[in-house]
């Protein structure tokens, strides 16, 4: 890692997960260390500041989008974050006009400031993205490099030698990198020096995370470390990580699936027990973050997630390796008094299928005067389900032709359902619970005309 240009905050946090794989720490949370969070504040209910007090806050307040993903599973060979999401515009289109539009009613002034993690995969063709936008800044001056660590050989835990393809060796550390990407980078001590104090943070695939006013003053003043947004779960969300508290020192803390012991899979999964789980979108107080870093070596310590996998990606025969990862949620457990707070569904919409993709081009969702994609409020905060044949729509190129045609409607669709090669046409809509199939092997089109609960045979 060194010889690579690495810097010792990377090192050490790789060092601290590597431990833990040689001690084979598992990283269980059994139900019994731990009690549910049953209530928290909601967003909703937050006063919005007036102008006069926002500024100050804008001022002092940087926003870091995560733009390292390359969206390799929907068969994206660019950063993911430049797929078209509507009206010809990408991800990163809608985040930069998002934040354009911010600094408009700050009066131009070029606050808050704003920054990618991106990744060595996604940096070029992000520069490359961004250029359009000269407003925003020089595109090199708004980045900091997500760090990669060596892919571990399963058998003796060395690091792979891949001498065909030296690049894959390397795997990215999971976006619990943020910390020792931002300390290493030198971003850290900048933002600081600036007086900067508040971070947001999200996803680049999730345009409901916009840096909200109510919730930035409300954090502000409550003067926590560390603030993350959560939601409630849905059935749909089950087998999702989790808010919990740790009664033994009253910190939250966060679970995830892999983290749940077998025997306790039932509580891990009753969302009546476990109401909320983590959007992703976390506010820091940078200042708190640096003491805390200073306080662990240049870490904050995180679980290690052990991920298995192929030497290569495509080619399940080679050699099996793990690939050593944290979250960055799961930080909340490292910061004395971190809080939580209810957010609607609004501020959560990523993509992470080519499913989500069509259903945030359709009318389910709406694009606001201020570039946020959600949910129409007809909806009641609940976003229909879609479940596309995985031999035909998997990746983004056979959704792209599966809606050449045209958008069905899905604002009074529960769930649709689509097997086997089909083609929709302009004015379809969808409603209830449907199923459209086709059993051919050329794609047969849905022809316009409203698509009720039942199967419907192409």
């Amino acid at each position: 890692m060194r010889a690579d240009g690495l810097s010792e905050a990377a090192v050490r946090a790789f060092e601290g997960n590597f431990r833990a794989l040689e001690r084979n720490e598992t990283g269980l949370i059994p139900e019994s260390d731990l009690v549910p969070v049953t209530q928290l504040p909601v967003a909703e209910t937050l006063p919005v500041p007036a102008e006069a007090d926002l500024l100050p806050l804008l001022q002092r307040t940087v926003v870091i989008k995560l733009n390292g993903g390359l969206g390799t599973g929907m068969g994206l060979e660019k950063a993911k974050s430049l797929l078209t999401v509507r009206e010809g515009l990408s991800f990163l289109d809608l985040i930069a006009k998002q934040i354009l539009h911010l600094r408009a009613g700050a009066g131009g002034s070029g606050v808050p400031v704003f920054l990618l993690m991106n990744s060595f995969s996604t940096s070029e063709d992000t520069r490359q993205a961004l250029s359009v936008y000269p407003a925003l800044g020089a595109p090199e001056d708004l980045e900091f490099i997500q760090n990669r660590v060596p892919k571990v050989n399963t058998g003796d835990l060395t690091p792979l030698a891949w001498p065909a393809n030296p690049e894959m060796e390397w795997c990215p550390p999971g976006h619990g990198d943020l910390y020792a990407s931002l300390a290493g980078s030198g971003w850290l001590d900048r933002l600081l020096e600036k007086g900067i104090l508040y971070a947001f943070v999200s996803n680049s695939d999730n345009l409901g995370a916009t840096l909200d006013p109510a919730l930035l003053a409300y954090f502000a003043e409550s003067g926590a470390p560390f603030l993350m947004e959560v939601t409630r779960r849905t059935a749909a969300d089950r087998k999702g990580g989790h808010l919990a508290m740790r009664p033994r020192d009253g910190r939250l803390i966060l679970r995830e699936s892999a983290q749940c012991p077998d025997e306790d899979q039932e509580s891990f999964q009753d969302i009546t027990r476990h109401r909320y789980f983590n959007t992703n979108n976390l506010w820091i107080r940078l200042d708190h973050l640096k003491r805390t870093l200073d306080a662990n070596a240049g870490l904050i310590p995180l679980p290690m997630i052990r991920n298995s996998k192929t030497a290569d990606p495509r080619d399940k025969k080679s050699p099996p390796v793990f690939q050593l990862e944290t979250a960055m949620g799961a930080a909340i457990e490292s910061f004395p008094g971190a809080g939580a707070i209810e957010v609607s569904r609004r501020r959560f919409a990523p993509v992470k299928t080519t499913s989500d993709l069509l259903v945030i081009r359709s009318d389910a969702c709406r694009l606001t005067p201020d570039f946020r994609l959600e949910l129409d409020p007809a909806r009641d905060g609940v976003p229909p389900e879609v479940d596309l044949d995985s031999a035909h729509y998997k990746l983004v190129d056979g959704v792209e032709a599966l809606l050449a045609g045209g958008v069905p409607g899905l604002l009074a669709c529960k769930k649709l359902t689509v097997k086997g090669p089909l083609r929709f046409t302009a004015d379809v809509v969808i409603e209830g619970d449907a199923v459209l199939s086709h059993d051919g092997p050329e794609p047969a089109e849905v022809p316009a005309g409203v698509y009720g609960s039942g199967t419907h045979q192409l």
